[in-house]
């Protein structure tokens, strides 16, 4: 083995790095369940895609949790510290809400079609209640993540972070997926919900987290200061750039993702199918894709790398648009599953380095809760509605859309000369 992959495997078998593994599959699980295995459930019920595209607005409280996360910085759970004390809560919570999704979702199909829409609404006011614990749980593991990774791990601890966020779209997709045909979905939520309360041993194993004296004396001071040094170490222009550059740089590759379950199913491939290939297969392309892409920004840097892997991200769209041209074509469904999943995979991880890189670590929490939120407006206020309406409206069908879906990364990609001179914080006072 040569000494780079030794360093590289090193770094990977550390305990910091196997927390992170874990924490990714407690992040990604309650993820994929309100948003991809729900849109699943909905095509399989006969919802139309206007219904489904706005139904993905479920996912909001994704978009604004930065709303709440002063609150996760200030106050501190009287067990487990101030990070791991919060997991632990929200883990207990999810549990308990998926479980009432999965009797929802069985009330609406055992009930008559006159009483079907008080049932779709009581599980679409679920379906926000488990998206804003899944948020709160994203908040506290980024901030976490934020700071007990070291800038020279930064780049193999997302990877690593990602893979364990995928694996658990792997084992919602191909066990849920496969298990729908025959089961149905609720039972899969339930089942996956008790998977999901097994996390809380990777919660209590997980090292120490910073120093309970690195929380703000008042709501107020965690409110403001986070702000208030992002401000002032970027300047009004630039944290502007920053803003646009965070909504859009991903959109085009989100909008695939909101449409491509229906798409599939409108090409008459099976759920089992579905789940096998885009979950399994797809996503296990996207675990390579992150972990290269980890190497490949501690070797490159931001700048390289955010221009590679964003160009990548788009033109992989196109694979979709081959896709929908060629039919219910396995062999194209193989190709375009593992081009798009490979270079998003890339993506994924050069964004989130990107989103560390500007993080202050007193106020971690809160700032990396504020530009993801900013990363959701795109991905679910823009990119859900947006999708659906394209996928309806535009010309040439399916190859339209994601012609459309491709030509929509250009304006994030416009802005990286501007935003990736943002650099990495600086230990400055902030007055109290």
């Amino acid at each position: 083995m040569s000494s780079r992959l030794r360093q590289i495997w090193a770094l990977v078998a550390q305990r910091k790095m196997l927390v992170m593994l874990t924490l990714g599959f407690s992040s990604g699980l309650p993820f994929v369940l309100v948003d991809d295995a729900f849109r699943a459930w909905m095509g399989r019920v006969g919802l139309d895609l206007r219904t489904i595209g706005w139904l993905g607005l479920v996912t909001l409280p994704y978009s604004v949790k930065f709303l709440w996360s002063p609150v996760v910085d200030r106050f501190v759970p009287p067990f487990w510290g101030r990070r791991r004390g919060w997991m632990a809560l929200m883990q207990v919570a999810l549990v308990v809400v998926l479980m009432a999704i999965a009797l929802l979702m069985s009330f609406y199909q055992g009930a008559p079609l006159a009483q079907r829409t008080g049932w779709l609404q009581g599980l679409a006011i679920a379906l926000v209640v488990a998206a804003f614990l899944s948020a709160t749980q994203d908040i506290v593991i980024d901030a976490y993540r934020t700071d007990v990774l070291l800038e020279r791990e930064t780049g193999m601890g997302v990877g690593v972070w990602v893979t364990g966020y995928r694996v658990a779209l792997i084992t919602a997709g191909v066990l849920g997926f496969n298990l729908a045909d025959s089961w149905g979905w609720p039972w899969v939520y339930g089942m996956l919900a008790l998977v999901l309360g097994t996390m809380l041993a990777a919660t209590w194993w997980a090292p120490q987290e910073s120093p309970v004296a690195a929380v703000p004396l008042s709501l107020d001071r965690a409110v403001t200061a986070p702000l208030q040094e992002l401000w002032q170490r970027l300047g009004g222009r630039k944290l502007g750039l920053v803003v646009a550059f965070v909504v859009l740089y991903r959109l085009g590759d989100g909008m695939v993702g909101k449409m491509a379950v229906p798409f599939l199913q409108q090409l008459q491939f099976e759920d089992g199918e579905i789940g096998t290939i885009r979950q399994g297969l797809g996503l296990a392309a996207t675990v390579v894709g992150t972990l290269a892409g980890g190497v490949a920004l501690s070797q490159w840097g931001m700048n390289r790398s955010l221009w590679v892997f964003g160009w990548l991200q788009a033109l992989s769209n196109l694979s979709y648009g081959a896709l929908a041209i060629a039919g219910k074509n396995y062999a194209w469904f193989l190709v375009a599953i593992n081009v798009e999943n490979f270079c998003g995979g890339l993506g994924t991880a050069g964004f989130l380095g990107y989103l560390m890189s500007l993080c202050h670590p007193s106020y971690s929490a809160t700032q990396y809760a504020l530009l993801s939120s900013l990363f959701a407006v795109g991905r679910d206020v823009l990119g859900s509605p947006l999708a659906g309406e394209l996928a309806v409206r535009s010309p040439g069908g399916w190859a339209g859309f994601f012609m459309l879906t491709t030509a929509m990364a250009l304006p994030g990609l416009a802005l990286l000369p501007w935003v990736t001179a943002a650099e990495k914080h600086q230990d400055m006072d902030m007055p109290d």
